[in-house]
């Protein structure tokens, strides 16, 4: 899926032609079966993506999470910044329209964090049991 497999081939090189396609499949990456976690469990991709208003709670959150994976030496990849979403509310002042036309602005602030694992199923259970600030929504999906 993607870009990812895909190596560059030069085409100045003296064994390449100009007809040879210039992008060359490699084989995908294979998974390890767990060895060495305990059992034959397989490993998943696993994202975890995390929502909140507060950015002091979702950051809290993300380096507890980075931190109990790095204990059980999972590959963790992230905290990745999504960007901010900012969700605006314009409305007039004056409930009945008479007067001067004066406004009110309000606005919501949504933050988004993606972290990556690659661990077996039961290690994410274990991982995600940490206290989870209020405010913060967490969503787990695997891939094989």
């Amino acid at each position: 899926s993607g870009y990812r497999g895909l190596q560059w081939s030069n085409p100045l090189e003296a064994n390449s032609k100009a007809s040879k396609a210039q992008f060359k499949r490699k084989q995908p990456a294979k998974m390890d079966k767990g060895k060495g976690m305990g059992g034959d469990s397989q490993m998943y991709r696993i994202r975890i993506t995390l929502t909140s208003r507060n950015v002091a709670n979702l950051e809290k959150v993300c380096t507890e999470l980075k931190r109990s994976a790095k204990d059980r030496q999972l590959k963790v990849s992230g905290p990745v910044r999504l960007p901010t979403k900012v969700l605006r509310l314009t409305t007039r002042k004056s409930p009945c329209g008479e007067g001067t036309n004066t406004w009110d602005r309000f606005e919501m602030r949504i933050h988004k964090r993606v972290i990556d694992l690659h661990s077996p199923q039961e290690d994410v259970k274990q991982i995600t049991s940490i206290s989870i600030e209020p405010g913060v929504d967490v969503e787990v999906f695997f891939k094989d």
